[in-house]
């Protein structure tokens, strides 16, 4: 999109925006219903989180959401996040939030009713088709991170022995209901996958043509009980849209297509950078920052924070340890935290580094990679440690005016810190996947730990060598 275009739409959403306020005020729900209808739906969905975060609109954004078009009403509710869906289930009659959740897609339907109260849900399910109600019930007990969860079984599906001109009749039929016609899935019989061919080459094929003549049989498919990340990890190496999902007998019953796999995406990514920082989520919620209470995070971050209060106090006691040491060259205490900070930031890069590289698949952790790790990390903190400890020996000697020997204690603890450092970031991630336990969780902390003690005892070793303390 051109650049202008995109600062001109943004420009005309602001001052809609400024005048649905305006209109809010002087309860114009019209005036501001047709504003609203200028935009597509997921903009107009961005603009109801604004107004539904008011205490004070909320009442008059429901009615402006009340006078939109049905079609409009169900796309926009679809858009907005869970708890602004609440909302909005809270304020408007059983039958109209059943309209609403007849007509969405099947997989958003599920997604809302998970987060709906179980009284709710009975209530939705005693007006839902029986057949529609058991596969409603079927799909919400799926566990929340497995293919099953996020699949939908609005698809096109084929029997192989029909013709062409079969197969397209049938695809105008339903396919106005079905998340996707590009990619159509043959099936035997026994409801079992066979293959998969696409609308092109339907469109270009004779009518008279058999579907087992063009479809393909060496498909890729997921197994309904997968985990969610390895789905995601599937549509990432294959570049797929859309991707079958079979029961333990082959069975199809579903797919999944590649904007429910952004959000999986999204939601891992979140998990492994909350991970790495140190917090747990002890109820795996998907809630919003500022929507998450105060005790919430407190109680999501202490647990590692705990354990590097108490690793710090070990590093405490091994300095208390060398206090008279210490005392006796006391311009060495100044560059602790040069040694703690840069080890551990080394450590980090190292860390971080590995626990992308096993997300992806470039590292497995088995003896053969971990002794290439090994070996890389060694000569990164060669080259990185001979850099760094060479521009401190200068800033000690020139700027600091301290004597050579310390400016060598200093920087050969530098280089050693680093060196272990390197190689501990580079370890501790491969240890973690393969004895089954998350890198991303304990990676950090325990690196910084770690390093941290290392540090000390190893600059406190050096300089009793050359120093003599």
């Amino acid at each position: 999109m051109d650049k202008n275009l995109l600062l001109n739409r943004d420009e005309a959403f602001e001052e809609s925006m400024g005048k649905i306020y305006q209109w809010f005020e002087e309860k114009m729900y019209f005036k501001i219903k047709d504003e609203f209808l200028k935009y597509n739906e997921a903009d107009i969905a961005e603009m109801f989180e604004e107004f539904l975060s008011y205490d004070d609109l909320l009442t008059r954004a429901i009615v402006v959401y009340r006078l939109l078009p049905k079609s409009v009403m169900v796309d926009v509710f679809a858009y907005l996040p869970s708890d602004d869906q609440l909302k909005i289930v809270e304020r408007i009659t059983d039958a109209e939030l059943n309209y609403i959740i007849g007509e969405m897609d099947f997989d958003d339907k599920i997604d809302i009713l998970e987060e709906l109260p179980a009284t709710l849900v009975n209530r939705i399910l005693e007006n839902t088709p029986k057949t529609e109600r058991k596969l409603i019930n079927t799909f919400l007990n799926y566990p929340d991170d497995c293919a099953g969860s996020i699949m939908t079984p609005d698809f096109i599906s084929l029997q192989k022995e029909w013709t062409v001109k079969e197969a397209m009749a049938h695809i105008k039929e339903v396919g106005m209901d079905t998340e996707t016609i590009y990619t159509c899935y043959v099936k035997d019989g026994a409801y079992k996958l066979v293959g998969i061919v696409s609308l092109r080459t339907l469109v270009i094929a004779p009518d008279e043509e058999r579907v087992m003549n063009l479809m393909h049989t060496d498909f890729v498919c997921v197994q309904v009980n997968d985990d969610q990340e390895e789905v995601s990890e599937a549509f990432k190496k294959y570049g797929f849209i859309a991707m079958p999902v079979v029961d333990k007998e082959g069975r199809l019953v579903g797919i999944i297509t590649v904007d429910d796999i952004l959000e999986v995406i999204e939601e891992e990514n979140t998990e492994d950078i909350e991970r790495m920082a140190g917090i747990i989520d002890m109820e795996q919620s998907d809630e919003d920052y500022l929507d998450k209470s105060v005790w919430k995070h407190a109680r999501n971050r202490l647990p590692w924070l705990l354990f590097m209060m108490f690793s710090a106090m070990v590093t405490g006691a091994v300095l208390n340890a060398f206090e008279e040491q210490l005392s006796t060259v006391i311009v060495l205490v100044s560059y602790i935290p040069l040694l703690m900070g840069t080890g551990g930031n080394t450590g980090a890069q190292a860390s971080t580094l590995m626990i992308r590289g096993l997300s992806l698949g470039e590292i497995e952790p088995c003896l053969e990679d971990a002794g290439k790790v090994l070996w890389k990390e060694l000569r990164i903190s060669l080259c990185v440690g001979a850099v760094l400890s060479t521009v401190n020996f200068l800033k000690i000697l020139i700027i600091d005016q301290q004597t050579p020997l310390v400016a060598l204690t200093v920087c050969l603890s530098l280089i050693l810190v680093i060196m272990f450092a390197k190689m501990l970031g580079g370890m501790v991630p491969l240890a973690a996947e393969k004895l089954g336990l998350d890198p991303a969780l304990m990676a950090n902390p325990i690196i910084a730990s770690l390093v941290d003690l290392a540090s000390m005892l190893v600059y406190l070793c050096i300089a009793m060598v050359i120093l003599g303390i």
